[in-house]
């Protein structure tokens, strides 16, 4: 890591990353500070990750952050990742990973950075459904206010939800569906089928996957054949 940030000149680095692990978060806060660089720090301890969204909380806030401020590292070259798990194999985790979001931004003034590795979401999955899989959690996460995340950058149609949701765009049935889910997330309610025209093949098939992110329903490979 100190090699890298020795030869990067022309930006920021970002260093990914810490945890609540005790070796790494003595040495990499340190040496991120040390180079002026930002930091991801994760909500991991060296149990595992919390399910709940109040355990994730609670390491950024008694673990991530005094550490930071023990160092005088500025709040804002903090990046937090709550950390997404996949829908596949920890399914429960989906709806506490949107939680911790919407509060990781009031638990701290000023409020961390926060970013998740959107597609984690999908690992796992069959190729065919990963994009959409990726793309509904994207909403959600945006409607509790994400602002920055590692997602594929050559996925246009993900483009196209950031787009639609960041200048509330509604000018296509997708469009108003995938803004209507930001805002039933904003809200802290979940998605309803009112919201939905079911006849439309793509709806359906976002409802379906809305209803896994929020384990509702029990993923399987073949969800959205059922």
């Amino acid at each position: 890591m100190e090699a890298a940030l020795k030869s990067i000149k022309k930006a920021q680095p970002i260093l990914n990353s810490t945890s609540a692990e005790p070796e790494r978060l003595e040495k990499v806060p340190a040496l991120a500070k040390k180079y002026g660089a930002k930091v991801i720090a994760l909500t991991l301890r060296p149990e595992g990750i919390p399910i709940e969204a109040d355990a994730r909380i609670n390491i950024a806030v008694e673990s991530l952050i005094p550490r930071m401020m023990e160092l005088d590292f500025g709040m804002e070259n903090l990046i937090i990742d709550p950390l997404v798990l996949t829908v596949s194999g920890c399914q429960q985790y989906c709806p506490h990973l949107i939680e911790a979001v919407r509060t990781l931004q009031y638990a701290w003034d000023p409020a961390p950075q926060i970013s998740v590795g959107l597609s984690n979401v999908s690992n796992a999955v069959p190729n065919e459904n990963r994009p959409l899989i990726n793309r509904v959690y994207l909403a959600m996460l945006m409607g509790v206010g994400l602002q920055m995340m590692i997602a594929n950058p050559f996925d246009e149609e993900q483009n196209d939800v950031i787009r639609w949701i960041e200048t509330k765009d509604t000018s296509s049935p997708l469009a108003r569906l995938y803004n209507k889910i930001a805002e039933r997330t904003a809200a802290g309610e979940e998605p309803q089928t009112d919201d939905f025209d079911m006849s439309a093949p793509d709806q359906s098939a976002i409802w379906k996957t809305t209803q896994i992110l929020l384990n509702k329903v029990i993923y399987a490979d073949s969800y959205l054949m059922n």
